[in-house]
């Protein structure tokens, strides 16, 4: 018994072979799910739980997974471009902001998002070489975009009591933020491969159309919120939302032969009901701040300013006396 007490203690304590480090286990994670061949398969179900499992751990280990997706999308992109490894790793990256620890979504956010100081973006792929895989590279470029939209999205809820506590600029935020999802999935690269020939890229395709679902619900839901309270707005709410209200409308009409990809016609007629009531609103306000310098001509020196887009596309921002800004009507691109 003492024997191999005294084996056990000297195997505990010798040094032994290091165990490997979190960066080496994330860099074989990412390389197993988004290995090249085969070429038109999705990451696997096991591949994409082996990803997962690193949200249930330390916050290092979640950040060793998001360093090694924005390495292996460099690598992907670099020369003539890898499309399959390219959208495999955009499809998994997709799969984990989803369905990932909140530990994992936040390292993944802060890897994918543009850089404030150097500028870069690891999702920058707009320029992808489309190469000989014209139908996968044209999802990448698609769905780099799709993804930079995403990230932007506020931790929002369809819950009324959630939306009924917002204030009206919030709301019309978060209306802005989803619309912009819904402008960007529109922009869908029409099919040119059938699913039995490139499962890689309708599994794209399906993730896409799930995104343009949660949008259009969130989209359902603010719109039927601000009906209630449409005469609540002020003059600079009531114009964003009418910029927003039209992203929205324009969002409804797709290709021929894409048509998942535009809004409901249900969703898109409330919208466009809603637009015109805020611009009825619009209107009443602008005529009461009128009324106001006609009667009080010493208030005009610094009255309220209103610079309205010359069209769309344009920035415009609304300006109280010579310092205070009530908001920026933001520019849409």
């Amino acid at each position: 018994m003492g024997l191999k007490l005294l084996r056990l203690a000297a195997t505990l304590l010798s040094p032994g072979a290091a165990s490997p480090a979190p960066g080496a286990d994330a860099q074989g994670a990412v390389l197993r799910a988004t290995a090249h061949h085969p070429s038109t398969v999705p990451p696997s179900a096991h591949h994409l739980d082996a990803l997962l499992a690193f949200g249930r751990g330390s916050r290092l280990s979640a950040a060793a997974l998001a360093s090694a997706f924005t390495d292996r999308l460099r690598a992907a992109a670099a020369g003539g471009g890898d499309a399959s490894v390219a959208l495999k790793c955009l499809v998994a990256l997709r799969v984990l902001l989803a369905r990932g620890a909140f530990i994992l979504r936040d390292q993944l956010l802060v890897a994918l998002l543009r850089h404030p100081a150097s500028g870069r973006n690891p999702l920058a792929l707009a320029a992808f070489p489309l190469g000989r895989s014209f139908a996968a590279a044209s999802w990448v470029r698609f769905s780099a975009r799709l993804l930079e939209v995403l990230l932007l999205l506020p931790d929002a809820s369809c819950d009324p009591e959630h939306l009924t506590a917002l204030p009206n600029p919030h709301l019309v935020s978060e209306l802005a933020a989803f619309a912009s999802v819904a402008a960007a999935v529109r922009q869908a690269p029409p099919p040119s491969c059938a699913p039995q020939a490139h499962a890689l890229v309708w599994e794209a395709i399906r993730l896409a159309e799930e995104d343009r679902v949660t949008a259009e619900r969130n989209i359902a839901a603010r719109v039927r919120e601000m009906s209630e309270r449409i005469d609540t707005l002020g003059l600079a709410d009531a114009m964003e939302l009418v910029c927003v209200l039209k992203r929205v409308e324009e969002s409804a009409a797709s290709p021929p032969e894409w048509k998942w990809a535009g809004l409901d016609e249900a969703v898109v007629a409330d919208a466009r009901r809603l637009r015109e009531r805020a611009e009825e609103v619009l209107l009443r306000r602008t005529e009461q701040d009128r009324r106001l310098l006609r009667r009080d001509p010493a208030w005009s020196a610094s009255a309220r300013v209103v610079m309205l887009p010359a069209r769309a596309g344009d920035g415009a921002a609304v300006r109280f006396g010579s310092s205070r800004w009530a908001g920026a009507v933001p520019s849409w691109r």
